[in-house]
């Protein structure tokens, strides 16, 4: 029998999920894959395992999403120790693309500014085109916990607003 071998991108697709995920998976040890150069290759063996181990621990149906962006950034592990996080899921439901793109670039220009305050914070953003559903996940502070909602928020009022506007 002859191993196919995938790229990351490929096995992006296969699995419909973002290619930044498919690293995610490559280093925590999910998803086996060998490094040839500079690239990450993945056998078909090892996709077959990895796509038998996920359905069978998967209980209940999980929307699969169109788009994923994922961004954080690191903070020292001792510093990080000291401090509370709080986990939050916004779902919002009739998303257009247009305003998926928004939330999304806000959201990643802030994370990529260089304010301090951000440091081992963790967003992900993702969309399903499909349902028009956005999915935000932070991972964050408390106080920046706070300005993500808030600025989330002013972004999708001001998107309704604009909305509003047009019909008439």
């Amino acid at each position: 029998m002859e191993n196919k071998f995938y790229t990351i991108d490929q096995v992006a697709e296969v699995l419909d999920i973002h290619h930044k995920t498919v690293r995610k998976f490559i280093k925590e040890g999910k998803l086996k894959a060998n490094k040839v150069g500079k690239q990450w290759r993945i056998s078909q063996i090892d996709l077959e395992v990895f796509t038998e181990n996920k359905n069978s621990t998967i209980e209940n149906e999980v929307p699969t999403f169109d788009e994923e962006v994922e961004f954080s950034k690191a903070k020292d592990k001792l510093e990080m120790n000291n401090e509370i996080k709080v986990s939050s899921v916004v779902d919002l439901k009739n998303i257009s693309k247009d305003t998926y793109f928004r939330v999304s670039n806000t959201l990643l220009a802030i994370m990529n500014c260089k304010d301090e305050r951000l440091q081992g914070q963790t967003i992900n953003i993702k969309y399903n085109e499909n349902t028009n559903r956005l999915r935000i996940i932070l991972w964050a502070n408390i106080d920046m916990t706070k300005e993500f909602l808030d600025d989330i928020a002013m972004l999708v009022e001001a998107n309704e607003m604009e909305g509003q506007n047009d019909e008439i």
